[in-house]
């Protein structure tokens, strides 16, 4: 069992870092870009949701861009109810991570590892250092998910994990490890590779990793949440609608994961980890369709949960409040 959990350990770190490192990299390449296309396209709510996945692809990180459009809202560049689009499609954009770790790509990792850190070392130029990091990334995650693969599979053995993760046939309860686990990691990517990974090597069914993903969609609003704290009550909303869509949408999704699960396997021709990853863009995909129609309404709605802050009053009479008051 030492081994076991060392072995996870490791595979869990390796994968974090080439996360975080992926995202770093891919940011630094695209500099403040990421903002002005978020300040720029998004004239209508489909160009937002457009502009919202394209650049959560780009940074890897749907946090990054909501917490980008949180603070353009909170400046006054980003209309509120442009915002919206915005986290819609960061939504659809992170589902890019799932496809990418349900390849399982261990055999191309140590290409990546070896290529990228002779770019990032001995490159010339920003550009070839910002590809190494990009492969280098990518690397550790491939490496990172194969590690955890190898060091979860004698688990299958033990009857007291398997008792354990029955557990998570329970719908509400792989809800809510999903979201403590997102909230924990503070990467929503972290738990869906980790639940990809169970389900790849057999140790966790459809239905338990739909309710997990379901969790983890819930558990990623922590992050907008605190971006949004101390801000603009207009980017306070912005903060707020994208807990309430994910929210409603994963409520829908548990009453619907049967069918999601469903819809899943019948699209798929993988195992059960890819399965898994086309849930994740099946939902998505269908929550931004399912409000794309109503954001004008929805904004509205928004603007009467939390207003404006109320104008001081002027003094009566038309005097200035420095004033003296006539005897």
């Amino acid at each position: 069992m030492f081994e076991i959990i060392a072995g996870l350990t490791v595979g869990l770190v390796l994968f974090l870092y080439g996360v975080t490192r992926l995202s770093e990299a891919l940011k630094e390449a695209a500099g403040e870009r990421v903002k002005e296309w978020v300040a720029r396209f998004t004239r209508n709510r489909f160009a937002g949701v457009g502009t919202g996945a394209v650049a959560t692809a780009v940074v890897d990180s749907s946090s990054v861009t909501i917490a980008t459009a949180i603070a353009l809202v909170h400046a006054g560049v980003l209309p509120f109810a442009h915002s919206l689009g915005v986290i819609l499609g960061a939504n659809i954009g992170t589902t890019l991570s799932s496809q990418l770790f349900a390849l399982r790509g261990a055999a191309f990792a140590p290409a990546a590892l070896a290529l990228g850190f002779v770019l990032y070392t001995l490159g010339r130029g920003p550009r070839a250092r910002q590809a190494g990091g990009v492969l280098l990334g990518l690397g550790m995650i491939f490496f990172g998910l194969e590690q955890m693969a190898r060091a979860v599979a004698p688990l299958g053995e033990h009857p007291a994990f398997a008792t354990w993760m029955a557990r998570l046939e329970n719908p509400f309860v792989g809800l809510l490890a999903g979201a403590l686990a997102t909230a924990v990691l503070q990467s929503s990517s972290a738990t869906l590779g980790l639940a990809i990974t169970l389900a790849g090597e057999g140790l966790l069914t459809l239905p338990a990793g739909v309710a997990v993903m379901l969790g983890a969609e819930i558990g990623t609003c922590a992050d907008t949440l605190l971006a949004s704290l101390g801000r603009s009550r207009a980017a306070l909303r912005a903060g707020l609608f994208h807990l309430l869509f994910n929210a409603g949408t994963a409520a829908l999704g548990l009453a619907l994961a049967s069918q999601l699960a469903a819809a899943a396997g019948w699209m798929s021709g993988g195992g059960v980890g890819r399965q898994l990853a086309n849930a994740h863009l099946l939902f998505n995909v269908a929550g931004v369709a399912l409000v794309l129609g109503f954001l004008p309404r929805i904004a509205r709605w928004m603007h009467l949960l939390v207003p404006d802050d109320p104008e001081p009053a002027r003094p009566s009479g038309g005097l200035p409040s420095s004033a003296p008051v006539p005897a």
